[in-house]
């Protein structure tokens, strides 16, 4: 685990999911604030929201992981529209 990335992995994974749900919480304002300020013509740095995007996503996937819950069904997967 020398990759820095594998390690803030880990760091979200190790945490309990009630901090989990705290960050995702502010990342969901974060990524609020960013539309925001986009909508409102505000300087706003077009690479933040696909990290915080990812960050959400990271965390959504850490909480179902301890939650014992499998993987997401896809559409293909489950048969749905195409």
């Amino acid at each position: 685990m020398n990759n820095p990335a594998e390690a803030a992995k880990a760091a979200i994974r190790n945490r309990p999911t009630s901090e989990q749900r705290v960050e995702l919480l502010k990342l969901r304002k974060e990524q609020f604030a960013l539309r925001v300020q986009r909508v409102t013509g505000q300087a706003v740095k077009p690479d933040q929201f696909g990290k915080v995007r990812k960050k959400i996503a990271r965390l959504k996937t850490a909480i179902r992981a301890q939650a014992g819950a499998g993987p997401v069904a896809t559409a293909k997967a489950s048969g749905g529209k195409k």
